[in-house]
């Protein structure tokens, strides 16, 4: 399985880099030598990191055989992709993927929703709840306990966080 490690949003200079806006899941994985898919499918183009440096809020990537920006060109807008094995996960860390689909229960095992999709804010990461779109945000002061295995994500929510 692959993971998303960032999109690629445009050229950057005259040796064909590129800038990259790196996903939460995978850009831990982003150095020189690294190998990229254009695509979660087993089968898609790959290509190798050149070089990896910070520039500013995001990363500027090269490519083996992308050398000139007509050539980088052809690459922007397009998501690159990591071997899930690839990118490392600290404590408390989890994959997008991992969380969709989960239960979110309280501490008395009352089901309040399921995780439809996971977004990324600068103060903190937030499941959104099916059905209703309601937002929790992926804090300790709220998430007590995330079980992969049961599938469910034990909550202490303060009250009316899930009304409309």
């Amino acid at each position: 399985m692959r993971v998303v490690a960032g999109r690629l949003a445009g050229v950057f200079g005259i040796r064909g880099e590129l800038k990259c806006r790196p996903a939460s899941d995978g850009a831990a994985a982003l150095e020189p030598g690294a190998t990229v898919a254009l695509g979660p499918e087993p089968g898609a183009p790959t290509l190798r990191c050149r070089s990896v440096r910070r520039h500013h809020e995001r990363m500027l990537v090269a490519f083996e055989g992308v050398e000139t920006p007509e050539a980088a060109r052809a690459l922007v807008n397009r998501e690159i992709f990591v071997e899930r094995e690839a990118a490392p996960l600290g404590p408390d860390e989890y994959f997008d993927a991992d969380l969709i689909g989960m239960r979110l229960v309280d501490e008395a095992g009352r089901e309040l929703g399921r995780v439809g999709a996971v977004h990324h804010y600068p103060a903190q990461d937030c499941l959104v709840l099916e059905p209703g779109g309601a937002m929790v945000p992926l804090v300790k002061a709220f998430v007590r306990a995330i079980d992969l295995e049961a599938r469910t994500i034990v909550t202490s929510l303060p009250p009316g966080l899930l009304e409309p």
